[in-house]
């Protein structure tokens, strides 16, 4: 995918004080324990998680609890441009004068900011080291606000029953990848040499389905998303497309939301 993005992990105050947090609440509100060791990520396993979301020249990346920006900074000089967001004052310190000293301020943006509020929609990449129940509420806005085929990657958690297309262990640490996916969950109305009407149930990249042709009905199997590429079989016969909204498109047939 043409889109990528990636996130550094966070200090372990900041994570603590994040599970703590209700998404309406502003980070404001809370005093946050400044005095918690912070552990930053090792650079092998940020370079991992950039090489993961493919994160390259135009892409736009966005970083949940940046730390000291090393990952923002490091996406920069593969001509990113990355925003990064922390709770700590003085991890924001740390990032902005590590961007000035990698000569990238120019392509970098830092602040505190509540995750919750962030929007999401013009990232390409997404990187996160957040604690799994942030990441489960952070999973519903990912899935309906970024682009299909955007890239997500996670340092030590993961999304739950979202299902990662990569799961590595990288120097004794997990690293997680998604693609978010297009939606194709209802009924559609196929057009080209099979007519037929078809009713998807989609979980996240995967789906199932029936598809109503020649007065029967038939099972859709191997149903599988990769952002908006899809694909899946009916009676033997493999179909493969790009979803663009409302609208299916294959080489020699096409199918419309109904």
């Amino acid at each position: 995918m043409a889109s990528r993005f990636a996130v550094l992990r966070p200090t372990f105050y900041a994570l603590t004080l994040v599970a703590g947090l209700t998404a309406g609440a502003v980070y404001a509100q809370q005093e946050p324990r400044l005095d918690v060791i912070y552990v930053p990520t090792p650079q092998q396993v940020v370079d991992r998680m950039l090489q993961l979301a493919d994160v390259k020249q135009g892409d736009y990346m966005i970083d949940f609890g940046c730390g000291d920006g090393r990952m923002v900074v490091t996406a920069a000089k593969r001509g990113a441009r990355g925003y990064g967001v922390d709770i700590n004052p003085q991890r924001i310190k740390e990032a902005n004068e590590n961007a000035k000293a990698a000569g990238v301020t120019d392509k970098v943006e830092f602040k505190i900011a509540n995750l919750f509020e962030e929007d999401l929609s013009k990232a390409d990449v997404m990187a996160m080291y957040l604690l799994t129940d942030i990441n489960l509420r952070l999973r519903p806005k990912i899935l309906d606000t970024m682009k299909p085929g955007s890239r997500i990657v996670s340092h030590a958690f993961d999304m739950g029953d979202w299902k990662p297309e990569v799961h590595e262990n990288v120097d004794g640490r997990n690293v997680y990848f998604w693609i978010v996916p297009a939606k194709v969950n209802g009924t559609w109305q196929f057009d080209g040499p099979n007519k037929m009407k078809v009713t998807l149930d989609q979980k996240y990249q995967f789906f199932t389905g029936k598809a109503e042709m020649d007065g029967k009905s038939v099972d859709i199997t191997d149903g599988k998303l990769t952002g908006a590429d899809i694909s899946f079989t009916i009676n033997g016969q493999t179909y493969t497309g790009k979803v663009d909204g409302n609208t299916i498109s294959g080489a020699n047939w096409k199918a419309t939301k109904a």
